[in-house]
């Protein structure tokens, strides 16, 4: 509960938290490395066959480094938000004034979402709130509520959305066998490969209950085709338990802001990623519950908000404890700018890789062979991207929502 009482000291920001942030957005602007198409020309490499991995998602079931991005900018909102409060509280804003700016930025996340996403397609012929900053927006007004109850309210809150979240999928009838999955965009080859079986199958792409609430609600909007899922599988239900996720780093937020020693913060924040990972492994190993990014269940809830809070940790421990701030700068500059860096890795790559080739040509990013070239090139972009993040940060011009 955020709380402000004489004599106590609140910290506005922490430079472990931006440190953090930045890897999590540099992960994300990496994505102009091209990793795949290094590991397709030097197929025979094993190192680049395991980057590509990293740089993919799963394609269901399981994770990668690659995934861990959207939990992390969600856990994230969650870990700033005390200190965002506690920054305006100190400033003299009301609680209607924060509740206002709570709003805002709830349509403006859900605005810049849709808009992106209309930036990467030829039409707008769905309203995707499956990407991550719809979610974010659908779900950051109950986050908000919560930051102004007990801990004890947002514990009950993360286990009340996972149990339910649970018993809704698990209930929903499983597919007959002849459901039509071609008809939803699931081929026999995908299905063979990575389909599920048994009691998992409560949790089959574009088949389980979410999907079907997709299925009507998108159907209510005007369209040229009839809407049967997306092509990954997500779904719009998604931001409920991504709120479980930000409920986590609300809490971990509320930790690091509070009076108790560093080793205190640091163990509980290891203990809980350790038992966060065990418990969503265990769950999709014995098979109650699979491991599924793209819908959210309750295990990649614990398996992933365990990556975060390990991740919290080292950069609490490597910044903020050992003082190890210049080392993380690169990182910093990044995370102080993190609506910004997200604009530029979606809008601009294409425009850059273009620009470039027009400007100098080939011959430069081929000096290691033609294999390299879209790593070179990558190198180049993010770079690029980096300078216009310094500069903005050495003017101190930063996008905030």
């Amino acid at each position: 509960m955020i709380t402000e009482t004489k004599g106590t000291h609140l910290h506005y920001r922490l430079s472990s938290i931006d440190a953090y942030r930045g890897l999590v957005m540099f992960l994300l602007l990496a994505e102009a490395f091209q990793l795949c198409k290094v590991a397709a020309a030097v197929p025979e490499s094993a190192f680049w066959q395991f980057l590509c991995r990293q740089q993919s998602h799963a394609e269901w079931i399981g994770a990668t480094l690659h995934d861990l991005i959207m939990p992390s900018f969600c856990f994230l909102v969650g870990v700033s938000l005390p200190f965002s409060i506690a920054r305006r509280m100190a400033q003299g804003a009301s609680m209607r004034d924060l509740w206002i700016h709570a709003v805002i930025r709830s349509f403006l996340l859900i605005g810049l979402g849709l808009a992106n996403a209309a930036l990467h397609a030829r039409q707008m012929i769905v309203y995707p709130f499956d990407w991550i900053l719809p979610q974010m927006g659908l779900a950051y007004p109950a986050l908000f509520w919560l930051a102004f109850k007990p801990s004890r309210t947002a514990w009950i809150s993360v286990v009340a959305i996972l149990v339910v979240c649970w018993l809704v999928f698990a209930l929903y009838p499983i597919p007959s066998p002849d459901f039509d999955y071609e008809r939803v965009g699931v081929s026999q080859p995908w299905l063979k490969e990575y389909g599920l079986k048994g009691f998992e199958a409560h949790w089959q792409k574009n088949s389980n209950v979410a999907w079907a609430f997709d299925v009507w609600l998108l159907n209510l909007y005007p369209r040229e085709k009839l809407f049967v899922g997306f092509p990954k599988g997500m779904t719009t239900l998604n931001f409920i338990p991504t709120l479980a996720t930000m409920i986590l780093g609300l809490i971990s937020g509320r930790l690091l802001q509070s009076d108790r020693s560093s080793w205190s913060k640091l163990r509980w924040l290891v203990i809980a990623g350790a038992l966060g990972l065990a418990g969503g492994w265990a769950l999709s190993l014995t098979g109650l519950c699979p491991l599924v990014k793209a819908i959210w269940t309750p295990s990649w809830v614990l398996f992933s908000g365990g990556w975060c809070f390990l991740f919290l940790s080292s950069s609490f421990l490597l910044v903020d404890w050992w003082g190890y701030a210049r080392l993380a700068f690169p990182f910093t500059v990044i995370g102080m700018n993190a609506i910004a860096a997200y604009l530029l890795g979606q809008i601009y790559p294409n425009v850059a890789f273009n620009a470039l080739r027009r400007l100098v040509g080939r011959t430069p990013f081929t000096f290691l062979g033609d294999s390299y070239e879209p790593l070179i090139y990558g190198g180049v972009i993010v770079a690029g991207y980096w300078i216009v993040l310094y500069i903005l940060y050495r003017r101190r011009i930063f996008l905030r929502l």
